[in-house]
C-alpha cells in the first residue's frame, strides 16, 4: 500500500491509501478521489516523503489541531445523521407539517431549496445548513 498525503481546495488534509502511484493517478483521473470531510473531488498530492503503510501507525502533514478539529467535526456529523430521519427532498414540506402540529414532532434533516429554507425561517421555522462530506452518507467498510 503507498499512503499519500492529500489535500482538497478548501485545505482538508488527509490521507489516501493506494496500490501504486499509477493507482492514484487511474482513480484521480475518473473522480473517484474525494475529501471525507467536504466530498471535493479535485483532491492534489501534496509534497511527503515517500512512506509505505507497513504497521498499523498512521501519520499526517495537518497541524494536530487540525486533524484532531476534523474528527471532532466527523463525530459530531455522525451523532446529528444517527440521531434524525432523513427526509429527503420532502424537507420544507415536513419541516412545515411538524411546525404546524400536523405531523409528529422529531428531528429531520433532508434537502431543500435556497429559496424555500428562507421561506421556512420567514414562517419562523428554524432550519440550518449542514453539508454532510461523501464519506458519511454512506456506511463505512
Amino acid at each position: 500500500m503507498k499512503v499519500l498525503d492529500l489535500q482538497c481546495p478548501h485545505g482538508h488534509r488527509f490521507e489516501g491509501w493506494f496500490a501504486s502511484a499509477d493507482d492514484f493517478e487511474s482513480q484521480q483521473s475518473r473522480k473517484l478521489v474525494e475529501c471525507p470531510i467536504c466530498g471535493a473531488n479535485e483532491v492534489n498530492r501534496l509534497p511527503s516523503a515517500p512512506r509505505l503503510n507497513l504497521s498499523g501507525a498512521t501519520q499526517t502533514n495537518a497541524p494536530a489541531g487540525a486533524v484532531d478539529m476534523q474528527a471532532r467535526v466527523m463525530r459530531a456529523l455522525r451523532e446529528v445523521l444517527e440521531k434524525t430521519e432523513n427526509v429527503g427532498d420532502r424537507f420544507a414540506e415536513e419541516a412545515r407539517r411538524i411546525h404546524y402540529n400536523e405531523a409528529p414532532a422529531r428531528n429531520i434533516r433532508g434537502v431543500t431549496t435556497p429559496e424555500d429554507a428562507k421561506a421556512l425561517v420567514e414562517e419562523g421555522i428554524e432550519v440550518m445548513p449542514l453539508p454532510v462530506p461523501a464519506a458519511l452518507k454512506e456506511p463505512l467498510q
